[in-house]
């Protein structure tokens, strides 16, 4: 394992890589506002973050990453385009696995730009890919805009689209929601008998639900019980969107294919189109890099386009070296009415270390 200087060392090379690009260099508080940024992050890190409070700050958190301080302080302050870089400590609970590090360093490259997102993309990407060198590390992609264009074009109601949008992160309570809008899997006994009306209770309220909200849910339920199904041809397509895991070239004709019955796909297959173009252009062999649609599903819930992420090839028991990816709807979440397209990556120069063979 590396030492801390050794660490440190690495951080400021990556980041003087980006810097000699035209980043700009940030450093956002490690003492980050709670209230307003832990939403942002999604369940795992909201479960994951170090939270503290005091009666003149407020509700506070040992930052989880850079890029929602970035995004936050850009939004507030910064130019038009920018591109920022940092090198630092974030801060992750680990209590599912005690293995894992709590604290790390970060190194970061964002990217605000709007005339040509495909471009942009492919320059975080490429530039990562550089800065990994001659690692032994494989690249996946993947976009996570495919999934979301499917399900807000699905014809049922909007409660079962947000309840779908918003699980998108997390595939088990995805699966298992649209099962049970498609008919696939009944409703349990209990929701059933609530539904029914034959459930009563004195027992006391518990927690911060009040009863008028627990009745407003009650006939949410009730309401989505009268629902029509999801049609079980929307659900196979959508299976067969998930299962596409091959080369760019190979899965952008699988997707283009599939666009022919989800006409809702087409812009977004589009911008898988113009990306692998970019990524051919800046010199990424684009013809063996892999394309998951169900790649990024399991991180950061601020992404909204492209994804992507570097892993040891014969190391599996490492954390990724690098992620990243397209997060536009959170610039338009902390822009007060302004908005701007936004991509970028992080880097782990601890995990770079130990593949390299470091002590």
């Amino acid at each position: 394992m590396s030492t801390r200087a050794e660490t440190n060392a690495k951080a400021a090379f990556l980041r003087a890589g980006f810097e000699a690009h035209g980043a700009q260099t940030v450093e956002p508080p490690i003492l980050q506002p709670a209230d307003t940024l832990l939403d942002l992050y999604g369940e795992d890190i909201r479960a994951r973050a170090y939270v503290t409070s005091d009666a003149a700050r407020g509700e506070q958190m040992l930052r989880p990453d850079f890029t929602v301080p970035v995004v936050q302080m850009h939004m507030e302050n910064g130019a038009d385009p920018a591109r920022y870089t940092y090198a630092g400590e974030v801060f992750r609970r680990q209590e599912r696995d005690p293995s894992r590090t709590s604290e790390y360093v970060q190194v970061g490259y964002e990217v605000f730009e709007r005339e040509d997102p495909a471009a942009s993309d492919a320059e975080v990407f490429a530039l990562i890919a550089d800065a990994l060198g001659d690692l032994p590390v494989r690249a996946v992609t993947g976009d996570i805009g495919v999934l979301m264009a499917v399900v807000n074009g699905l014809k049922t109601s909007d409660l079962r689209k947000n309840a779908l949008m918003r699980h998108i992160w997390r595939p088990r309570r995805f699966r298992a929601l649209l099962d049970r809008y498609s008919g696939q899997m009944p409703a349990s006994p209990t929701r059933e008998a609530l539904l029914a009306g034959s459930v009563t209770s004195d027992a006391p309220l518990v927690g911060a639900r009040r009863q008028h909200e627990i009745d407003a849910r009650i006939q949410a339920l009730k309401a989505d019980a009268g629902t029509a199904p999801i049609p079980a041809r929307d659900v196979d397509l959508i299976d067969a969107l998930l299962d596409i895991s091959a080369p760019l070239p190979d899965a952008l004709s699988r997707l283009h294919d599939l666009s022919v019955d989800l006409p809702e796909i087409i812009p977004a297959v589009a911008r898988v189109a113009a990306r692998k173009d970019a990524l051919a252009a800046r010199g990424v062999e684009v013809e063996t890099l892999l394309f998951e649609a169900n790649h990024g599903r399991t991180s950061m819930e601020y992404y909204d386009g492209f994804v992507f992420g570097f892993r040891a090839r014969d190391r599996a028991d490492l954390p990724p070296l690098a992620t990243g990816g397209r997060y536009d709807a959170l610039t338009r979440r902390l822009g007060r009415g302004r908005e701007i397209p936004a991509v970028g990556g992080v880097m782990r120069p601890d995990v770079m270390l130990e593949l390299e063979g470091k002590p």
